[in-house]
């Protein structure tokens, strides 16, 4: 390692400052005279996204980028709960890296699912922060253990789409401490990441880039975090309060963006240059190491690498339905497929995750003796004539598999869905499917949870996610029973949107609003008593396993596990920790362990789990133990133990969170949060370099040029249609006319005025912001 207290203390001021910043949309910067070389970086929460800067980059997904293996969206990964599944993608990962000199990955996401219809809930893991925590610590470590790092985002509370650049997430300490920081706590402490990416929203009322008590006092100071913190692209709020709360590296680069203010902070003594030197530290420990590993060539990993993916899909999918063991299907069946996603398989998500696959294959390429009808076309409408064609191969056939779930203009980064329903025709290709056969298949392809109101009507479900480029050969795998099914949902999956705790206000505004606290997913649908139409950890297998001889010796439990069956196959071993409310309002239970065993028929294995004080804690200024008789539960089995602890007295004064009874109420949400909520007033001649053009184009005319000129601009890259109802042309239009004035300086690479400006234009000022369009 080079020595980086020498070059620092070398630099000019200046020079430090600019470092600070990228160089453009993907490198940092190099100074020759220095010795620093620049490091590229690349989107990757399952894949490598790298761009040629010359082919044009972006944030979005856009734009061509060079190809690379796209594994299984996190969706379908977390699906696995394979810790050692999920190290082995990183570690592929991390070859392709090499290989295609990119030094730093941009993820994985471990930001929870609070609710089901974020547009970028297959980037996350689950609604429970154990599990995402586990499953992104050991991605990020396979990936580290090549000698590339990683970027764990989006933190914190980065939980909608909708107004991500300038939402505020606002919720109770208990709740942030005990879900939604938890899982970014297990990846940082066990997986060990080379950088975190700080989210676009406030937390609390305080930009996640400026926020010192998150990136400071909680990541650095409690969790013992020593990388690096970048933001996400155009995150940044203020340049001087982000070096002060250890916000280090800006993206993208080329706007110089308030680098002349910080420098005239430390000038003046207002800013200590000894936290920039802090800042540089970290972004040059990164840039040597990422050097000294891309000296190595890289093998061509390429054909490995696909194999796991194939691999990774098959951990994956999730049975959830096999009435009459209609799968596996044999070889002598008689099978039509139905379908437009089993031709053109949806297999990733839009947005910046967007990869350009080595390799692709469509599942109907694996069934050539099959009848094939499309049902459907790619926006999941039908009609007469092609719900007839269903009929007709439906009649014909032993065997229907429909291939069905959500089309790409459903789910995106950049917005929220507006529902959780499928697409019209889709329901209708399944129920003219039924009534013309017993033996129906559905086969699931879709980001995040869809009400499937057609469950009862067909024998077998498999959902698959998005299975990545291995998706096709995986569900050919699956359901002709080459490999047994082993996911198990990472996600409840509730009947109806309306039974989800959060529906009534979810998306509804623009900040948002955590009234459920701690009761996402499991957590509310087992207190309020809500029946669901499967359960978080739910998955079925093609072989049967028993669970016997529960005991617990300390904090040691162990349990045996018996396959039953016929067949090989995988159990994922839930263990979850309960006590009754008596002190705090508190979930029934929760997952504190788990494990992924391989058994062969008849074999028995002991599986043993080691608890700790953090498996009982509860947070209360600080994670404490609440005294009283705990449940410890795996499967249909249960035992009981005393843990000491100190007494709470706080039920009576809780509201609605001690019965979760209907939806959350705001004045139970304010007690929580300990203020009153103020639903913030966009006013003309109040505008910050914080709004949107969209939000202000409605109170200004400069601003209804700007959007419609940006709509102009975007439309061109689509024919010249403005279409809204293209996934890309909305991403675009939310992250460029949605995002604030100082991200789409950030974003644009324009140094000067110009945005500043069109600020005070907005804000009625049109001289003196004339003036400052023609600042350099």
């Amino acid at each position: 390692m080079r020595d980086i207290e020498h070059i620092i203390s070398q630099m000019t001021l200046d020079d430090k400052i600019a470092l600070c910043s990228g160089k453009n949309f993907w490198e940092t910067k190099a100074y020759e005279k220095y010795g620093i070389p620049s490091l590229f970086m690349s989107d990757g929460p399952h894949g490598l996204r790298k761009q040629n800067l010359d082919d044009g980059a972006d944030m979005l997904g856009i734009n061509k980028s060079l190809p690379a293996t796209c594994f299984p969206a996190e969706v379908t990964t977390a699906s696995s709960w394979d810790v050692d599944l999920l190290e082995r993608i990183g570690q592929s990962l991390g070859k392709e890296a090499v290989l295609q000199k990119v030094g730093l990955v941009l993820g994985p996401g471990a930001n929870i699912k609070r609710n089901p219809l974020c547009g970028r809930n297959f980037e996350y893991f689950s609604e429970d922060p154990y599990l995402a925590g586990k499953l992104a610590g050991s991605f990020i470590h396979g990936i580290e253990s090549q000698g590339i790092g990683t970027s764990l985002k989006h933190f914190a509370c980065n939980s909608q789409e909708r107004d991500r650049f300038t939402s505020d997430s606002i919720l109770d300490e208990r709740s942030l401490r005990e879900l939604y920081l938890t899982g970014f706590e297990l990846a940082v402490k066990e997986g060990k990441p080379s950088t975190i990416m700080c989210a676009y929203n406030k937390l609390n009322g305080i930009h996640c880039s400026d926020n010192i008590d998150l990136l400071t006092d909680i990541l650095r100071d409690e969790w013992g975090f020593e990388g690096m913190v970048v933001t996400d692209w155009g995150a940044m709020n203020d340049r001087i309060e982000g070096f002060k709360a250890g916000c280090d590296l800006n993206m993208p680069g080329g706007s110089a963006f308030m680098e002349k203010e910080v420098k005239q902070a430390v000038l003046d003594g207002a800013l200590s240059e000894a936290l920039i030197d802090e800042s540089v530290r970290r972004i040059l420990k990164l840039v040597f190491r990422a050097d000294k590993t891309l000296k190595e060539s890289g093998e061509d990993c390429f054909e490995n690498n696909h194999k796991m993916a194939v691999e990774a899909a098959c951990k994956g999918g999730v049975l959830l339905k096999n009435e009459d063991k209609l799968l596996p299907i044999s070889d002598g069946d008689n099978i039509a497929v139905v379908g437009y996603m089993a031709k053109h398989m949806r297999y990733q998500g839009a947005g910046s995750s967007h990869i350009n696959p080595t390799k692709i294959e469509a599942p109907l390429d694996f069934f050539p003796e099959a009848t094939y009808v499309a049902g459907c076309d790619e926006k999941g409408d039908t009609d007469v004539n092609l719900l007839a064609q269903v009929a007709q191969a439906a009649d014909k056939a032993d065997k229907v598999i429909v291939f069905a779930g959500l089309p790409d203009s459903y789910e995106s980064e950049g917005f929220d869905r507006d529902d959780m329903r499928m697409p019209q025709g889709h329901l209708q290709m399944i129920q003219e499917a039924a009534a013309h056969n017993d033996n129906v298949i559905v086969i699931l392809l879709s980001g995040s949870v869809v009400e499937c109101p057609w469950a009862d009507q067909v024998k077998s479900i498999l959902y698959m996610g998005l299975p990545g480029q291995g998706g096709a050969e995986a569900i050919y795998k699956l359901v002709t029973g080459l490999v047994n099914p082993s996911g198990r949902l990472a996600e409840t999956w509730p009947y109806t949107y309306d039974d989800v705790p959060s529906s009534d206000y979810y998306g509804q505004t623009k900040d948002g609003l955590y009234k459920e606290g701690l009761y996402v997913g499991y957590r509310y649908y087992d207190k309020a008593g809500i029946n669901v139409r499967w359960p978080f950890g739910y998955g079925l297998s093609y072989t049967t396993f028993a669970y016997s001889d529960l005991a617990l010796d300390g904090n040691r439990v162990r349990v045996m596990v018996t396959n039953t069956g016929d067949r090989f196959g995988e159990e994922v071993i839930e263990l979850f920790v309960g006590k009754a409310q008596e002190g705090i309002h508190r979930p029934k239970r929760e997952l504190k362990r788990f494990k992924k065993i391989e058994l062969n028929p008849n074999e028995s294995v002991e599986v043993t789990f080691e608890l700790d004080d953090r498996c009982f804690a509860i947070w209360h200024g600080g994670f404490e133990i609440e005294d009283g008789t705990y449940e410890i539960s795996i499967g249909d089995m249960s035992l009981t133990k005393y843990v000491e602890g100190r007494r709470f007295d706080k039920l009576g004064r809780s509201g609605w969170y001690e019965h979760v009874t209907g939806k959350p109420d705001m004045e139970s949400f304010e007690k929580a949060i300990g203020r009153k909520y103020i639903e913030p007033v966009l006013k003309k001649g109040s505008f910050t370099m914080d709004n949107t053009v969209e939000e202000m184009k409605d109170f200004s005319l400069i601003m209804k040029i700007m959007y419609k000129a940006t709509e102009s601009v975007i439309a061109k890259g689509f024919g010249g249609k403005v279409d809204y109802s293209n996934p890309d042309f909305k991403m675009m239009m939310k992250s460029s006319a949605g995002g604030p004035l100082r991200s789409m300086q950030i974003s644009s690479g324009k140094q000067g005025g110009l945005f500043e400006g069109l600020l005070d234009m907005a804000n009625g000022h049109m001289f003196r912001g004339l003036i400052k369009m023609m600042r350099k």
